[in-house]
């Protein structure tokens, strides 16, 4: 079965309907898109102090009526009503968690051995850009927009990534850069993606963004935003979208509306995404000259519990009381925000409001989208602007971020701003198994002294040994399963060559 099929969309995405697809993008010069079924890609060896042959993978798991137990390990839940376990096991029938504790007494349930291994939800990323695979560090000197101030660097990404690059994409080449970006963070712990695609120029480039979220294997949010130019298809094919291809609650992909206030015909996205009952997402950031429109939509009551505004820089202290009180979510790009002049992140502003913020990479043509990154650059800027100003003698402080906050920030408040929080986001009875084993045996963090510090401020992704989603193993004993890496790596970089050379930008790779 293919994946989308088992994505809850076998009605929109028979044999015949996936030729016809592959079909229209080979006739349109883009690539066919590639199978994921083969040779397991080759990950890092783990030689950390409690290293071992690497075990059997268990068949099965995640079928119906089949029971698993992750057993021994270190049990972060981040539901308080259940509780952390320095022993713990997670048991799991098909797709969902029924129970967890210590020493839970399974029967004939297979084992899957946790010892030495943090076991807890998967990372929730609120805003990944996707289909920018392909450009991956390519601005990692530049800035959002030319603004008039000075910098260094030729390219930014408004006019450089946007208005050249993505004008060239034809649908193999979204559906190679989303593929291959998704697997990329799924290897890295993160089990849940909202795709900022903005990549809509036909509906063969949105069908394209779909089917490669759905052959990731795991659960996307796909963000329905506006393209660029005379190309965009937005918000004309929304309505069609929603009705192929998200009719269902019943399966691991999800729909949300964009709403970007900054491009024409912004009233008309908010309009549909609420016909449709889609969350609304937009990018909120003071360089745009966003702030007058945000402003009116706050005096004239437009915001809602709907609304997922993303950076949230540059507003006015009226619009930000207005977003907390309508309930609104802040999804936060800390590194990005910091290194694209994006406006300081407000960590501190939305914390003081009541508004508990999810973590998004962005963009990785600028920086990484693994989270431990994301984590700690929230938890060390927040702490060094409260710890300047306890030296300055200031009192009457907020409190510092912990290492539990971020970790929060990353799963439970993300599954709560992308209204999936009933099924994912803690581990806890009744919810789907999206849970991630992390090496706390690995060289970087032996001995284990604090779970929750041990994931922020120490692990990489090389620590995420085994990822589950809806109970589906995805990544066992370091190894992405079923995939064959050099294969679809192969095609992204043949993608990357035909976008430099259609987008007319030169690949200087040691320019100044």
């Amino acid at each position: 079965m293919c994946r989308l099929c088992e994505a809850g969309n076998p009605q929109n995405h028979s044999s015949e309907g996936r030729r016809d697809f592959l079909k229209l993008a080979m006739a349109g010069g883009a690539m066919a898109t590639m199978p994921l079924m083969g040779s397991r890609a080759q990950a890092g060896s783990h030689s950390g102090a409690g290293a071992h042959s690497k075990p059997q993978m268990p068949e099965n798991v995640g079928n119906a009526g089949q029971r698993t137990l992750i057993k021994g390990g270190f049990v972060l839940s981040m539901d308080d009503s259940v509780g952390d376990f320095d022993t713990g096991d997670v048991l799991l029938e098909g797709n969902k968690i029924i129970d967890i504790g210590a020493n839970i007494n399974a029967g004939d349930a297979q084992v899957v051995d946790a010892t030495g291994k943090v076991v807890m939800p998967g990372f929730i990323d609120t805003h990944h850009h996707q289909f920018e695979t392909a450009l991956r560090s390519f601005l990692a000197d530049g800035i959002l927009v030319n603004d008039g101030l000075p910098h260094s660097n030729p390219y930014n990404y408004y006019e450089t990534i946007l208005q050249k690059f993505s004008m060239v994409y034809r649908p193999g080449d979204v559906y190679i850069n989303e593929l291959y970006g998704g697997l990329a963070q799924l290897d890295a712990g993160v089990t849940t993606v909202m795709d900022v695609s903005q990549i809509h120029h036909s509906p063969e480039h949105s069908d394209a963004v779909i089917s490669a979220l759905a052959d990731t294997g795991r659960r996307s949010v796909f963000g329905y935003f506006e393209g660029w130019g005379d190309r965009a298809q937005y918000p004309q094919d929304a309505r069609r979208i929603r009705q192929e291809y998200f009719s269902s609650d019943d399966q691991l992909m999800s729909m949300v509306m964009g709403g970007e206030i900054y491009l024409p015909g912004y009233e008309e996205a908010w309009k549909i995404g609420r016909e449709l009952n889609l969350p609304i997402a937009l990018h909120v950031v003071g360089t745009f000259g966003m702030q007058p429109t945000f402003d009116q939509l706050a005096e004239t009551g437009e915001f809602g519990p709907d609304n997922i505004f993303i950076h949230m820089t540059g507003m006015s202290d009226m619009a930000w009381q207005k977003a907390a009180d309508a309930g609104a979510h802040l999804s936060l790009s800390v590194p990005i925000e910091m290194t694209m002049r994006h406006g300081m992140p407000p960590i501190q502003k939305a914390l003081d409001l009541g508004m508990q913020p999810s973590l998004s990479t962005d963009v990785e043509c600028t920086m990484t989208a693994d989270f431990f990154t994301q984590m700690r650059a929230t938890l060390t800027l927040q702490r060094a602007f409260i710890n300047e100003r306890a030296l300055a003698g200031e009192e009457n402080l907020p409190n510092l971020l912990t290492s539990r906050d971020c970790i929060r920030f990353a799963t439970v408040e993300g599954a709560k701003g992308l209204k999936l929080d009933h099924k994912v986001g803690t581990l806890t009875p009744g919810k789907e198994a999206d849970i991630i084993l992390l090496d706390a045996t690995a060289i970087n963090v032996h001995p284990l002294n604090h779970v929750p510090g041990a994931v922020v401020t120490l692990m990489e992704r090389n620590n995420v040994d085994t990822v589950l989603v809806a109970g589906k193993i995805r990544k066992w004993a370091g190894e992405l399963v079923d995939v064959d890496l050099a294969h679809l790596g192969q095609q992204l970089t043949e993608s990357r060559d035909y976008l430099f050379e259609a987008a007319g930008i030169e690949r200087d790779l040691f320019r100044r």
